[in-house]
């Protein structure tokens, strides 16, 4: 690997396996599986195959308001899906996503299967089907899809840019841990400005809009993405902090944070969810009584 200030990019690229970095071993620029290896099959209507990240945690939480106003057809099965293992490149989870990325959910409620991946859609899916989180039309509607596809185009920016640079990449490069500290700057202020105006993301009521920003930029600024709290000076942001905390508040966000996390202390973490119940036994607990 070549320091950025003597790199002079070939003039057809191949793959170097040796790039280094957190994730190195998983990143590969071909698509499909590499092994054989089904998905398992709950007993609930919705199946969904994630890792608590952000993006799992968007629909985790979505799930989980669903159920506290009392939809029962949305009870699911979390299947853990172990990313930094290679287990998204599997044949069946594939199947379900041909881009290798969780969160992907089977929604197996009607006569034939039906697959929906990437978590913005996910959350479309579920809120149409349920009625709820998601205005069924004029305004409230439009704005709320803004912001759910402003969050799917800004997020790359804060994850893939700024957290890989900053935490993740095998040195330190000035130029694009600034670049994308600068932009990820930018989109707190933005949603800093919106919410001096307004409760929530797109108005006054609770949607998807906000179960997809918050695991980004609410995790952001409560100090649980990238180690970089005080780096991007986050308490600054004081509606953002309020909107976080109102949110992170709720039961369901809490239960929805703990879905398929594996990090973190042991109480936070619920490997696999299969029913209510199981947030009354922690991953530890239920790992002794294993043995």
């Amino acid at each position: 690997m070549t320091d950025s200030a003597d790199y002079t990019p070939p003039k057809v690229w191949t793959w170097n396996k040796a790039n280094g970095g957190r994730f190195a071993n998983i990143n590969r620029p071909v698509a499909g599986p590499t092994h054989d290896k089904d998905l398992p099959v709950g007993r609930h209507p919705l199946q969904l195959y994630s890792l608590g990240t952000p993006n799992g945690v968007k629909v985790t939480i979505m799930l989980e308001e669903l159920l506290a106003l009392g939809h029962a057809g949305a009870e699911y099965d979390a299947w853990l899906i172990r990313i930094g293992e290679g287990e998204q490149f599997g044949s069946g989870f594939v199947a379900a996503n041909p881009n290798s990325k969780i969160p992907a959910l089977v929604d197996r409620s009607g006569p034939e299967p039906v697959r929906v991946f990437e978590s913005g859609a996910i959350l479309v899916h579920l809120a149409e089907k349920f009625g709820a989180f998601l205005p069924a039309s004029g305004p409230g509607r439009a704005e709320t899809l803004s912001w759910l596809f402003w969050q799917m185009g800004s997020a790359p920016y804060l994850g893939g840019g700024f957290g890989h640079f900053y935490a993740y990449a095998p040195f330190k490069m000035e130029y694009p841990i600034d670049r994308f500290a600068m932009e990820t700057k930018r989109q707190l202020d933005v949603l800093d400005r919106r919410l001096a105006e307004s409760p929530f993301i797109a108005g006054p009521d609770y949607t998807i809009a906000d179960m997809a920003i918050w695991p980004w930029y609410g995790g952001l600024v409560k100090g649980w993405l990238y180690g970089a709290a005080e780096f991007l000076d986050v308490a600054s942001y004081a509606h953002v902090n309020r909107w976080a905390d109102a949110i992170g508040a709720r039961p369901a966000v809490q239960r929805g944070r703990m879905v398929n996390r594996v990090q973190g202390e042991p109480a936070s973490q619920l490997w696999e969810r299969h029913d209510a119940s199981d947030f009354n036994t922690r991953t530890q607990d239920k790992l002794k009584a294993a043995e």
